[in-house]
């Protein structure tokens, strides 16, 4: 027995036969599922491994550094830097602490609202990014895009979309990493 599908399989149409019975995954979905977790966990690690070589940072700092940097006045609210990278407050906490010892990142209190701080990259900060960008570049191109059709880098973006669309209700009370 899998741990993610049984025998037998409900055909995707089917009532489950007890109320509480998982709608188990096809053979199909499996197959996907785990080509999924297999491409994103290497990809992931393909990425880390080349930031840290290059930069001395892993890839969630990275683009960290990349939203500052198209972001006006290279500065953002923490707030909504951990939106964008879909972080807890605290994991962002932790990272942009790490990014102003290496020098790359500076906070400021945000004048409006006593409990709000600003993250702002910093001119050595920026100057890492370019260094690192190329190297980045070349790694998910050669990881992602090479290994791909034109109409296989859209179908991906699409579901991509879907899928994140998905996990991100809008309804109040979501729980959602950057609102904890």
């Amino acid at each position: 027995m899998g741990y993610m599908n049984t025998a037998p399989i409900p055909a995707p149409s089917a009532e489950p036969d007890a109320p509480d019975e998982p709608r188990w995954l096809t053979d199909r979905e499996q197959l996907v599922w785990r080509s999924y977790i297999e491409a994103s966990t290497l990809l992931d690690d393909h990425l880390d491994r080349q930031l840290q070589r290059d930069a001395g940072m892993p890839h969630v700092y990275y683009g960290l550094l990349v939203k500052l940097a198209e972001s006006p006045r290279r500065r953002l609210r923490m707030t909504e830097l951990a939106k964008y990278a879909k972080i807890t407050r605290s994991r962002l906490s932790h990272a942009v602490a790490r990014l102003e010892k290496n020098g790359w990142v500076r906070r400021e209190d945000c004048p409006s609202d006593k409990r709000g701080q600003f993250a702002i990259l910093t001119d050595e900060g920026d100057e890492v990014l370019r260094r690192t960008a190329p190297g980045h570049v070349n790694a998910v191109r050669q990881a992602v895009f090479e290994r791909l059709t034109p109409e296989q880098q859209k179908s991906l973006g699409e579901i991509m979309r879907i899928v994140a669309e998905g996990l991100q209700p809008s309804e109040a009370g979501a729980d959602l990493p950057w609102l904890r």
